[in-house]
């Protein structure tokens, strides 16, 4: 993911949870360094590593309010990840239904070997 894209994405998010604007000052000035020339190419894997990075800014450390905010995103990105995770491996551990072939296959079978038996 771009980082500024993501940058974007974490700023829609703290505007939703009514964040002070210390912290919203940081995600400005992130972005403007993010996006200076060569900078634009850099990759973040996820919301909430990059939420973890900010964490760990200067600012972020020195200012408890902007810590928080911080903290509040990182808790709900984290809970929607797990929420997100359980709904995946539900899904893929849900039974699947056998394809026509095979019971296509499992009625050949006995068919011979009931054949098998007559003789």
């Amino acid at each position: 993911m771009n980082i500024l894209n993501a940058l974007e994405r974490i700023r829609e998010l703290l505007e939703a949870n009514q964040a002070r604007p210390e912290t919203l000052r940081l995600i400005d000035t992130i972005e403007k360094t993010a996006s200076q020339p060569g900078a634009d190419r850099a990759q973040v894997r996820s919301l909430l590593e990059l939420v973890r990075r900010l964490m760990r800014t200067p600012v972020a450390n020195s200012n408890i309010g902007v810590y928080d905010d911080l903290a509040l995103l990182e808790e709900q990105l984290a809970t929607a990840a797990a929420e997100a995770a359980a709904r995946r491996e539900a899904e893929e551990s849900r039974p699947m239904p056998k394809p026509k072939k095979y019971y296509k296959q499992l009625r050949e079978r006995e068919a011979r070997k009931r054949a098998a038996e007559d003789e």
